[in-house]
């Protein structure tokens, strides 16, 4: 950990001398601007009797006035991008030294009737998902988010070597994440989308050309009016059929400008971001067929959204009221533009939606790789097809501090079940949390947490948090009874790693025995593979008659009048319980 810690205050420090050169940058290009400005104001007092020399002032003044406000705009996103980079390796240390509960949580993706997500900590205050997560586009978020929801287990091994390589390119996934980070998005890229398939055209197809006619038109006029070849009052005419042209179209040229305002950002950085995947020849195989996905057009991806980028910024233009004033006259700026943009949507519109989700795929998997990167001691499972299901040594859970944590090792063959008992707090509930995102974090392709790793790869399915539904009318029983059904209906068409955490918890004990029997009888039969955890001693007694049954625990000792725990993983039956001890211990009983 103090060599990752070491590298990104390497990567603080060097970003923080960048950002006090483009701050003084900045300073300079402020004093620059007002420069231009006091300059051109002070000429055009001085000369204000040559009308023609007064007009040529203002015309270079606001010439060199907007090119020093974009090069201003170029050096604050060069800021804003340093502050960006130095806010990630800030944000990995504060991590490394588990403090990570101020990250985004994602509780906006909790599903309590999913899989298994309900109870393995992925999303919530303290969850996998905020100590895992370094996604910076909404887009980027979901894709990781089908990834730890998917149970998929096919491609986990291109997934492993994608993965593997982004871990390996620390710069360019952090150069990656700032860039996105920088996405301002008014809009989401669903609603773009929808916006560039659904757009209809308003500009005459007459437009590709008469606005050049019309520049060319005025540039004559203007230059025979310079050069005392012609009178003014052709100017003024050419000047007032340009905003009539322009201004028919007004309402509709307005919206689509809202509209294009919208999304440049977006599209401006979007393009960026594409442009850091095309110049990486990637060697994992998944990495390259994402990649292709936006080189294989008659042109990049990248460069066609610079263009996209470009005619949405000249459209903008016309906020500029001195500039929409004059370039509507003398260049039909407005219709000039519209069209170029609704060209440009009709030939290349139905693409965005590949780009945006090669992005949101980047994002994820930059996510992923970060994670490897941060855990160098983590190993990447082998995936075998054997009678294996599970082969792991000294593994424990991510979220406990490493300093802490007792590993255990784990070695569960196919169609085998085991029977955890074990004193309250002993640790069971963690074993089956640690098994379960070990099985969730192989079939996503991340490195887990264990020295060794051999993996058949299975889906995971759980009920170990099963809660009453007021909403619903439902009780506790009734609800666990729903989860155990919806179990018992995917295994029959599916094979599944199960993890369950007390059986029939809302029955009395006599009925709860004989259930919970039934049941195990029930998912041995199925051929199922997977972990029961429960207080019940009785049901130890199944594998007497069921050899696939194996009985583990996790045991608590009382040495001078205080609760030790050990957390190690043993083989046999726990005999050693702690509720009435805890009990007269914080003096509830006596």
């Amino acid at each position: 950990m103090d060599q990752l810690i070491s590298f990104y205050n390497k990567k603080i420090a060097a970003q923080t001398e960048l950002l006090r050169v483009v701050k003084n940058q900045l300073l300079t290009s402020s004093i620059l601007r007002l420069a231009v400005f006091l300059l051109g104001s002070f000429g055009a007092y001085f000369f204000f009797g040559n009308t023609k020399l007064v007009i040529g002032i203002i015309i270079i003044t606001i010439a060199l006035f907007l090119f020093l406000v974009s090069k201003h705009t170029d050096i604050q996103y060069k800021r804003d991008k340093i502050l960006a980079l130095i806010h990630i390796n800030e944000t990995e240390i504060q991590v490394l030294n588990r403090k990570y509960h101020h990250l985004p949580d994602g509780k906006e993706y909790k599903d309590d009737s999913h899989y298994f997500a309900q109870d393995i900590d992925l999303f919530g205050k303290g969850s996998f998902y905020q100590y895992s997560n370094r996604t910076a586009l909404p887009d980027g978020s979901d894709h990781l988010v089908e990834l730890f929801l998917s149970n998929n287990i096919d491609g986990i091994l291109p997934r492993q070597e994608a993965v593997k390589e982004l871990s390996q390119m620390p710069d360019w996934r952090q150069d990656f994440s700032a860039t996105a980070t920088l996405v301002k998005a008014d809009a989401s890229t669903k609603t773009i989308v929808s916006w560039l398939k659904g757009y209809k055209a308003y500009v005459p197809k007459i437009m590709k050309w008469l606005p050049n006619l019309f520049t060319l038109i005025s540039i004559i006029s203007l230059a025979g009016y310079f050069l005392g070849l012609l009178p003014g009052y052709p100017i003024i005419i050419i000047f007032l059929v340009g905003l009539l042209l322009t201004g028919f179209f007004i309402g509709k040229t307005g919206k689509l400008a809202l509209d294009a305002n919208r999304v440049q950002s977006t599209f401006q950085q979007y393009q960026w971001l594409i442009l850091k995947i095309e110049k990486v020849e990637f060697k994992s195989d998944l990495l390259r067929r994402k990649r292709n996905t936006v080189l294989s057009q008659e042109q990049p991806a990248s460069k066609l959204l610079k263009d996209f980028t470009a005619k949405l910024s000249a459209l903008d233009q016309r906020n500029n009221m001195i500039f929409g004033l004059f370039g509507n006259g003398f260049l039909l700026w407005d219709l000039r533009q519209g069209y170029k943009l609704e060209d440009w949507i009709a030939n290349h519109g139905a693409k965005a939606e590949h780009w945006f989700a090669t992005i949101a795929f980047f994002d994820a998997y930059n996510s992923m790789g970060n994670f490897a990167y941060n855990h160098p001691a983590y190993t990447f499972p082998k995936l075998v097809e054997n009678n294996t299901v599970l082969k792991s040594t000294k593994a424990s859970h991510p979220l406990l501090d490493p300093k802490k944590a007792v590993a255990n090792d784990i070695d569960i063959q196919r169609e085998q079940f085991f029977i955890i008992t074990g004193a309250n707090m002993a640790g069971k509930s963690t074993f089956l949390r640690t098994v379960s995102l070990q099985l969730v974090m192989a079939n996503m392709g991340l490195p887990v947490c264990a020295e060794e790793v051999e993996y058949t790869p299975i889906k995971l399915i759980t009920s170990m948090r099963t809660t009453d539904s007021l909403t619903d009318d439902e009780s506790y029983f009734f609800s666990e009874l729903k989860r155990l059904k919806f179990i018992v209906d995917e295994i029959k068409t599916d094979n599944y790693f199960i993890v369950l955490d007390e059986i029939l918890k809302g029955t009395n004990s006599l009925d709860k025995a004989r259930g919970s029997r039934k049941f195990v009888e029930k998912l041995v039969g199925s051929k199922s593979t997977g972990i029961i955890a429960t207080h019940d001693l009785s049901l130890c007694e199944a594998s007497a008659d069921l050899p696939q049954i194996k009985n583990h625990y996790f045991d608590a000792e009382i040495i001078d009048n205080e609760l030790h725990f050990d957390y190690t993983f043993k083989d046999g039956i726990c005999q050693n319980m702690n509720a009435s001890f805890l009990l007269k211990k914080m003096e509830i009983v006596e």
